[in-house]
């Protein structure tokens, strides 16, 4: 009788691990996508190194993004130059993250992967994804890396420079606001507390309805904000609540057309939500998180406490 008890307190606990196992794995990014085919219509992968990368740490992030042979692929450096140029960034910031850029067929949508999540510690891939589509950036596998902890702002200023070195010029204004509403999606999740992915999520959505809606005037994107903010009940301060409709009365004031990509902003917002849903994460998460473990506990401490009785 005590060996079939000792057995199913053993089976109890390896219940708990598999389920701690499952959802790291669930939260993991994917790995580079592979480069070695070359597409004669579209070109050469694309890679754009941080300008501050030691030797080794470039062959590391060659490593990183799959990169088997150099000549096979069109290689450029990203400098504090090209940060202040694009994004308006410190000419004086050093450039770490990487990125991997291989285009696509027209209707192929966008596909991120940060290959190292752990060291891009502010941009997730649905920030990246909401970023590119706001400048333009359509149809392209884009993977990410850095061999040391960084916001991931360098990855996308090599983005930029990757398509304007390769002859297809981004809009300016377009890159700048895409920046801009980047730095609007970090800084939410700074100072709102906010899950990383509820922002990606909430701008996806009011991009979607813009796409629905055309709002004519500043009031109306005001609508489409709020209605958004109550749909996922979203609390801001009225400061950032104003950040919010002065970024998308901008992409109005732009005529930016989300109708073209809203089937990608669309799979952005339910990617989140299926992502959510696997894990649990609704507003009881952390609740529901600390019940099971005491009622393994506690089942584990009874039937420990049953072997000696």
């Amino acid at each position: 009788m005590k060996k079939y008890t000792i057995k199913k307190v053993f089976t109890l606990m390896l219940i708990a691990l598999f389920m701690l196992g499952t959802s790291v794995q669930v939260m993991a990014d994917s790995g580079a996508s592979d480069s070695d085919s070359i597409n004669e219509k579209l070109g050469a992968p694309i890679v754009v190194y941080g300008d501050t990368l030691s030797e080794s740490q470039r062959e590391e992030v060659r490593s990183l993004l799959k990169v088997a042979d150099a000549t096979a692929v069109q290689e450029y450096n990203v400098t504090g130059e090209d940060i202040a140029k694009y994004i308006n960034g410190d000419v004086h910031s050093n450039m770490y993250s990487s990125a991997k850029i291989v285009r696509q067929e027209e209707g192929n949508g966008l596909t991120i992967n940060i290959v190292t999540p752990e060291n891009i510690t502010e941009v997730t891939k649905e920030m990246y994804a909401n970023a590119l589509l706001t400048a333009g950036v359509e149809n392209a596998t884009v993977d990410v890396a850095s061999p040391v902890k960084v916001s991931g702002h360098s990855a996308l200023t090599g983005i930029y420079k990757a398509y304007d070195v390769e002859g297809e010029e981004l809009d300016k204004e377009r890159m700048e606001l895409a920046s801009d509403e980047l730095d609007v999606a970090t800084d939410l999740a700074e100072k709102e507390g906010m899950d990383q992915e509820k922002v990606s999520e909430l701008l996806a959505e009011i991009k979607k309805m813009i796409a629905e809606q055309n709002p004519a005037t500043k009031e109306e994107v005001e609508q489409i904000v709020e209605d958004q903010l109550s749909k996922l009940n979203i609390t801001l301060s009225d400061a950032d609540r104003q950040m919010l409709v002065d970024l998308f009365n901008r992409m109005r004031d732009l005529n930016i057309n989300f109708d073209q990509v809203k089937s990608q902003l669309e799979d952005i917002a339910s990617t989140i939500k299926d992502k959510a849903d696997e894990l649990g994460l609704d507003e009881g998460f952390w609740e529901k998180v600390g019940n099971f473990f005491r009622e393994i506990f506690q089942s584990l401490s009874n039937m420990i406490k049953g072997l000696f009785n």
